[in-house]
């Protein structure tokens, strides 16, 4: 039997997150209920379909009321929210596993080209973006970008590693970072090396042209297996949104998708 898009438990978590919306003074429209709105996108997510072909018998509205409710909760850091109480539910259930991290990235198409794509280099040149995520060491999604096909990798370490959104969880104020960090030679770079030691993490990363490959291949793997996991949402494996924004949120959402998969196994 098939999974509900958006299971109770989830909403539950989700729901007290969202800002409220009190009626408008001068009438119109009722607004689409959230958990509707919601449930639509997540099926763009899952589907891929285009936003007009939305069925209207799912009762979430229009695609484009979709889109906006997807835009305006991307502009709020509603998305991010949620990632942090759920990586907070994970991290007091003692899921985390901060003794290690892993980072990595995967090129994916822009049909459209857009803002934060360019021309890939395992793609003929053609438009398209980077999906960077950091993982812990049970392949737990901590944090995630998107970026230019044709941007090297290492520039976004920091970024991915300063990101982890736990502090936003309600009552925290701790900003943990893993112990070590795990990558491979497109992550080579003396200066971010210090940078990590200084932050109190020891970089695992590999070298390049090293001629036996650094062994670093069965603990690394978990990001990669993430990696695949998020593309199994098909509005992941094209880039068909031409605003960095909007993809940013699929691929946060996708990463929420994970996070609660893991806190439902937990429990």
């Amino acid at each position: 039997m098939a999974k509900p898009l958006l299971p109770d438990p989830l909403w539950g978590l989700i729901e007290p997150l969202l800002l409220k919306h009190p009626p408008s003074p001068k009438g119109g429209r009722p607004r689409v209920p959230d958990r509707a709105a919601l449930t639509g996108i997540l099926f763009v997510l899952k589907t891929g379909l285009a936003w007009e072909d939305l069925p209207q018998e799912m009762g979430c509205g229009s695609g484009m009321t979709c889109w906006r409710r997807l835009r305006d909760w991307q502009q709020d850091g509603t998305w991010t929210r949620i990632h942090a109480v759920l990586l907070d539910r994970l991290d007091q259930a003692g899921t985390i596993d901060w003794s290690r991290a892993a980072v990595d990235s995967s090129s994916v198409r822009a049909a459209f080209g857009g803002e934060a794509t360019g021309p890939s280099p395992v793609d003929r040149a053609k438009p398209g973006s980077k999906h960077h995520v950091m993982v812990d060491g049970n392949g737990i999604p901590l944090s995630c970008a998107v970026g230019p096909a044709n941007r090297h990798d290492v520039l976004f370490l920091l970024l991915l590693l300063l990101s982890i959104p736990l502090r936003l969880a309600p009552g925290r104020t701790d900003d943990p970072l893993p112990k070590r960090l795990l990558a491979d030679e497109a992550y080579d770079c003396s200066g971010r090396r210090d940078i990590l030691r200084w932050l109190g993490v020891e970089p695992a990363i590999a070298q390049r042209r090293r001629e036996h490959g650094s062994g670093l291949g069965k603990e690394r793997y978990v990001v990669e297996r993430t990696l695949g996991n998020l593309h199994q949402n098909r509005r992941l494996r094209i880039r068909y949104e031409k605003r960095k924004d909007i993809h940013e949120a699929f691929l946060t959402l996708a990463c929420v998708k994970l996070c609660y998969y893991r806190l439902a196994a937990a429990a």
